[in-house]
C-alpha cells in the first residue's frame, strides 16, 4: 500500500511534518537599540567554526546523523559554508558545500516567492479568487467564501485534505506526472471558511504552485529555473530530480538505526509544496536575497513590498503567538530570544532542512542533513542562545481565577484540523481547565486572559471565538505536539438520538463518534444502538475513526490491511465482534499489557484470540464486557457486533483517552 495513504505512527508523522519554529514580535525601539549595541552575532568565520564544529559533532552523534551541511550568512556575505560527516557513509563521500539535499518543505518559501512575483507583475490578485488561476479547475467549496492566494500562502485555506492530495514514493522518481493531469482527480474540498483557521497545508501550496504555472504560462519547474534559480545563480537547484544533481545527492537514512533507503519522488512530479533539491552554496544566495529585501547582485527578484509580507507575521493565535507569514510558519516563540525571526523547515524520509532568517540582524543560517531526526531544532536553539541570547527573562504572568460556570464554554471534544486522529478533551478540575490527548497527555491549564491559557510546562494555548462569542478553535504551542501544526476545532455534538437514553452507558461514545461524523443516525433521528452492521460499514467507520486519508484508487489497499488474517471476508455480510477486534488490532498493533492479567472465557477462532486479548488488556472494551478481578472475561466473540458496541470500541481505540479495564 502506498505510504502516503497509511496512517503513520506518531513518531514518523512528527518527523514528516515541517520542523519550524516561530518568532516573537519585533522588539520596541528601545529594546532594538539595546540588542544592536550588545549583540554581535556571527561575524568571524573562525569563531563560527569554533562554535559549530563541536556542536555538530555532539548533536550528529546524539541523533545518529551521518552528514550535514551548514551555511551562515550576514550582511550580504557568506561567513561559513561547510559540511560535516558523510553524504554517503558506505562510500565515505563527505558532505561539502556542493552536496545536494532534498530541502522538502523549505520549498514552500520558493513557491511563495514565485507567487509574489506574479502578484508584483499584476498576473495574480493576492486577495482575489484563486480559481481564476487554476486553468478552469474548481475547488469544491462548502462555505461560499472563495479561497485566495493569500489564504493558500498563509496556511488558512480551510481545505479538508491538507496533506492528502499528493502521494510520495520511490517509484515516482523517474515518472513525469503533470499537475494538469493529476489535480482534476485529486481536488480537496473547502470545509471551513478560508482565513478562519490555521492548518499546516501541503495541498494549499501545491495549488499555489499550479496557480503560478497558469498565471505565468510557464510550467512550474521551468518557471523556477528561469525566474528564481538562474537570477540567483543557484546552478545546483531544481524542482526535479535532474541526473547531474542526483550524482551529488546525499544518501537517505531513516529510523533510529539509520537504515539506507532510496529517495522518494512524488505525484505530481513538480511539487510546489516540497520537491526542491539544493545545496548549501545555493541556499546561501537565496538567504542573502531574502535578507536584502528581494534584491541580489543588483537585480530585483521580488519587490520589497512582497518580501515584507514574507517577513511579517500575518496570522496570530494571540498577539504574542504569531503563526504564519506569507510562506513561512512556525511555533516555539521562546526560542527566538526576543529577536524577530522567520524560518522554515522541511522533512522527507531520510533528509531534513532548516532555514532561519533574522532580518533585522541581516543574519541567516541554513542546514540540511541526511536523516529525518530533530537535529535542526537543537542547532537552532544553540545558535540563538550563542549569538542572540535573551536580554532578560520574562516575568511570570498573573493568572486569573476560573469558575466551573465560566469554564463550561471551553468544554468539549476538539479535532485537529490537520491530523484528524488527534482529538482533545477539555474539561474542568479544581479551578483549571483540563486538556487531554494522546500527544501531550493530561495538562491543567491556567488562564492568562479568557482566550489565552498556559499548561503546566509553560506552553501557551490560545482559543478563538466565532462571531457569536462561542469557542470554536484552539491553538497549542507545545514542543510535544510538533505535529499539531494546526488549530483544533471544537466538534458540535449532534442532536440527541431519540433511541439513546441519557442513562445509556454507550451515550458518550455514540455522541463522540457522531460529533466526528464517524457514525451517525441510521434513520431520521434514531441511532439504532442495538442494530447490527455489515463488514463494509464497520470498515468505513474504522477508517474515519483512525483519521486516515482515503484517495481514489487506494481503497483496496486499505481494506487489505484491515482484513489481514481474517478468513472469508465479505463487505456485505454482518460483522461479528471477533472480526471487528481483529480489524482494529490490524491498525493499532497493540501489545498486551504485561502487568494486566486477561483470560478469554468464551470460544473465539484462533485467528482472533490474540487481537481480542490485546484490546481488552488495553482497556478497549465495551461497557457490556465485564472483566473479573482475576482477569477473566467473556467477549461474545462470535456474536454479531451491535452499533452501540462499535461506537464504544472505535472511540476507545482511536479517541483521545484510554480507559482502565472495568473489573467486577
Amino acid at each position: 500500500m502506498k505510504k502516503a495513504i497509511q496512517k503513520m505512527s506518531l513518531t514518523v508523522f512528527l518527523l514528516s511534518t515541517t520542523l519550524t519554529t516561530t518568532c516573537m514580535q519585533p522588539l520596541s525601539a528601545m529594546e532594538s537599540n539595546q540588542t544592536a549595541s550588545s549583540i554581535k552575532g556571527p561575524v568571524d568565520a573562525k569563531e563560527v567554526e569554533a562554535f559549530a564544529d563541536p556542536l555538530f559533532a555532539d548533536k550528529m552523534k546524539q541523533f545518529n546523523v551521518n552528514g550535514s551541511s551548514f551555511v551562515v550568512v550576514r550582511d550580504g556575505k557568506v561567513i561559513v559554508n561547510k559540511g560535516y560527516g558523510f553524504a554517503n557513509k558506505e562510500k565515505k563521500i563527505p558532505v561539502d558545500k556542493d552536496t545536494v539535499f532534498q530541502i522538502a518543505s523549505v520549498s514552500k518559501t520558493f513557491t511563495a516567492l514565485a507567487a509574489m512575483q506574479q502578484v508584483d507583475a499584476g498576473n495574480i490578485d493576492l486577495h482575489g479568487n484563486v480559481e481564476e488561476y487554476l486553468g478552469g479547475l474548481k475547488i469544491p467549496n462548502k462555505t461560499g467564501k472563495p479561497v485566495t492566494m493569500y489564504d493558500l500562502l498563509t496556511y488558512t485555506s480551510g481545505i479538508d485534505l491538507p496533506d492528502g492530495i499528493a502521494i510520495t514514493g520511490a517509484q515516482y522518481i523517474d515518472q513525469d506526472i503533470s499537475m494538469d493531469e493529476y489535480l482534476p482527480k485529486h481536488m480537496p474540498t473547502v470545509i471551513r471558511p478560508p482565513g478562519e483557521a490555521y492548518t499546516y497545508d501541503n495541498s494549499g501550496f501545491l495549488l499555489a504552485g499550479y496557480a503560478v504555472e497558469n498565471a505565468s504560462g510557464i510550467p512550474f519547474a521551468e518557471y523556477m529555473d528561469e525566474k528564481v534559480f538562474k537570477p540567483l545563480g543557484m546552478t545546483s537547484s531544481s524542482v526535479r530530480f535532474k541526473p547531474e544533481l542526483m550524482k551529488r545527492m546525499a544518501a537517505n537514512y531513516v529510523g533510529r538505526k539509520g537504515e539506507l533507503r532510496p529517495p522518494e519522488g512524488r505525484t505530481p512530479t513538480d511539487g510546489p509544496q516540497g520537491s526542491i533539491l539544493s545545496t548549501g552554496e545555493d541556499m546561501a544566495k537565496y538567504m542573502i536575497m531574502q535578507l536584502q529585501n528581494g534584491k541580489f547582485d543588483g537585480k530585483e527578484i521580488v519587490s520589497e513590498k512582497s518580501m515584507d509580507l514574507m517577513h511579517t507575521y500575518q496570522i496570530f493565535a494571540d498577539k504574542d503567538l504569531p503563526i504564519t507569514t506569507v510562506g513561512f510558519e512556525g511555533y516555539f516563540p521562546e526560542l527566538a530570544n526576543g529577536q524577530h525571526v522567520v524560518l522554515k523547515g522541511g522533512n522527507m524520509p531520510g533528509h531534513s532542512s532548516l532555514m532561519v532568517l533574522i532580518p533585522e540582524q541581516k543574519t541567516g543560517f541554513f542546514m540540511s542533513y541526511n536523516n529525518d531526526s530533530l537535529l535542526s531544532s537543537e542547532i537552532y536553539k544553540e545558535f540563538m542562545d550563542h549569538y542572540f541570547p535573551a536580554i532578560k527573562e520574562k516575568a511570570e504572568p498573573a493568572y486569573l481565577p476560573l469558575s466551573e460556570k465560566d469554564a463550561q464554554k471551553y468544554f468539549g471534544l476538539y479535532q485537529n484540523t490537520r491530523v484528524y486522529f488527534v482529538r482533545t478533551s477539555i474539561t474542568y478540575e479544581n479551578g483549571s481547565l483540563v486538556l487531554e490527548n494522546e500527544i501531550t497527555g493530561k495538562q491543567k491549564l491556567r488562564m492568562i486572559h479568557p482566550l489565552l491559557f498556559v499548561d503546566e510546562e509553560g506552553n501557551k494555548i490560545a482559543f478563538k471565538e466565532d462571531k457569536n462569542g462561542n469557542i470554536k478553535y484552539f491553538y497549542y504551542a507545545t514542543p510535544k505536539g510538533a505535529l499539531l501544526v494546526a488549530d483544533s476545532q471544537k466538534m458540535e455534538m449532534k442532536q440527541t438520538y431519540s433511541d439513546v437514553s441519557n442513562t445509556s452507558s454507550y451515550k458518550t461514545y455514540i455522541n463522540n463518534l457522531s460529533a466526528l461524523s464517524i457514525m451517525g443516525a441510521k434513520t431520521g433521528n434514531k441511532f439504532d444502538p442495538t442494530g447490527t452492521m455489515t463488514q463494509g460499514e464497520f470498515t468505513d467507520a474504522l477508517i474515519k475513526a483512525q483519521g486516515m486519508y482515503v484517495f481514489a484508487g487506494s481503497e483496496d489497499g486499505i481494506r487489505q490491511q484491515l482484513a489481514a488474517g481474517i478468513p472469508n471476508l465479505n463487505p456485505s455480510a454482518p460483522i461479528t465482534r471477533q472480526v471487528a477486534a481483529v480489524m482494529i488490532q490490524n491498525l493499532k498493533q497493540l501489545e498486551p499489557v504485561a502487568t494486566t492479567k486477561t483470560k478469554l472465557q468464551d470460544t473465539a477462532d484462533a485467528w482472533a484470540k490474540d487481537a481480542i486479548t490485546a484490546l481488552v488488556s488495553q482497556g478497549i472494551v465495551d461497557p457490556d464486557t465485564k472483566v473479573s478481578a482475576d482477569g477473566s472475561f467473556t467477549f461474545r466473540a462470535k456474536d454479531l457486533l451491535k452499533r452501540q458496541e462499535a461506537s464504544a470500541l472505535l472511540d476507545l481505540a482511536f479517541g483521545y483517552y484510554s480507559l482502565p479495564i472495568k473489573r467486577n
